[in-house]
């Protein structure tokens, strides 16, 4: 069985070097979320230092990891929160150099690894620009770590990204980042900021800001993909349908217009849902049950929840050949044309 990874994380040494640079001039405030999960990760812990030894590798040690699980092509792209906490022409410079390393990386092991462009929504021109040239380069779509520094891509300045994204029939991998500061202050004192919690609240609440405003009814052609099981939006499919009609017809909300659509039908039209962080049956039975089994793509979470043995429960699912040949490859390679 040929698997691919769709959600796997990697970080050049220069970006790190970058956060601790911040971590030391910004005081706390600025951003929590950044501090909570760079003050650690860039940390002396040994989960820690293990992880960001991993995150940087493309060589030896990520391909003995993947072949230890079994895993035969990872889609690498940069970890949260990307170059979204710089100011714009520096997330720009940053982006294009952390771009050029990757797709230079990955074509050293092409039947191993593709690669996710970084793009800075900080500047929508710059960030389209950079998706054409990457796309150009053999990257195969771009990661947006969510939010940009408290914004979402639901406002129409960002739209030009969507715009470009459909023109390249390339999909946008809306990965998790940690909650805002105005967002953020009830998750940190029990520590539910990021994996366990934070991190699924805030991409779940930037993918519904994105279907209510109306951006695939504007871009229909449009393809969206995110991790973890969809960040649980797919458990909400009935809610969500029916609670978006009544504050339609109560005109309850300015910015809740009528859709073309239900809510429900983007999330199974318009957006791929990775298993990454949740090899749990049950759920992954469920998101192929309500999304549809060409919706579900296997993603590990790597280096992140580099846990091999978890690729026992994909393999094990009470699934038929067909349907798990979709989930572990051939999904993967329709959505990013591999």
């Amino acid at each position: 069985m040929i698997r691919i990874a769709a959600e796997e994380a990697w970080a050049p040494k220069e970006l790190l070097e970058r956060y601790r640079k911040l971590l030391a001039e910004k005081p706390e405030s600025w951003d929590p979320g950044f501090h909570s999960l760079w003050g650690f990760f860039l940390g002396a812990k040994p989960r820690a230092t293990a992880l960001v030894r991993r995150i940087q590798d493309l060589g030896e040690e990520r391909l003995a990891d993947m072949d230890a699980s079994g895993i035969a092509k990872q889609l690498v792209f940069l970890t949260a929160p990307g170059v979204q906490v710089f100011e714009a022409a520096t997330a720009a410079s940053v982006a294009r150099d952390a771009n050029d390393e990757l797709a230079e990386k990955t074509k050293a092991h092409p039947d191993r690894y593709a690669a996710l462009a970084a793009i800075a929504p900080q500047n929508p021109a710059a960030a389209v620009k950079e998706l054409q040239r990457a796309v150009a380069l053999g990257m195969k779509g771009a990661v947006v770590n969510s939010h940009t520094q408290g914004e979402y891509l639901d406002e129409p300045r960002y739209w030009p990204i969507f715009e470009a994204a459909q023109a390249l029939d390339v999909p946008i991998y809306l990965h998790p980042n940690t909650p805002p500061a105005s967002m953020i202050a009830p998750f940190l004192p029990r520590g539910l900021d990021g994996a366990i919690y934070g991190f699924a609240v805030e991409t779940g609440l930037h993918l519904l800001r994105i279907i209510v405003a109306g951006v695939f009814d504007r871009f229909p052609n449009l393809k969206i993909a995110v991790g973890h099981l969809g960040e649980g939006l797919p458990f909400w499919l009935f809610r969500l349908d029916y609670m978006h009609r009544s504050m339609v017809i109560s005109e309850r909300y300015a910015g809740a217009k009528p859709l073309g659509r239900k809510p429900s039908d983007y999330l199974k039209q318009n957006v791929w849902v990775t298993t990454s962080g949740m090899q749990w049956a049950p759920a992954i039975l469920f998101c192929q049950q309500v999304l549809g089994v060409e919706r579900v793509l296997y993603a590990m979470d790597y280096p992140y929840q580099f846990v091999p043995e978890e690729v026992k429960v994909t393999d094990e699912l009470p699934i038929g050949e067909a349907e798990r040949t979709l989930l572990y490859r051939t999904n993967a390679e329709r959505l990013f044309k591999l």
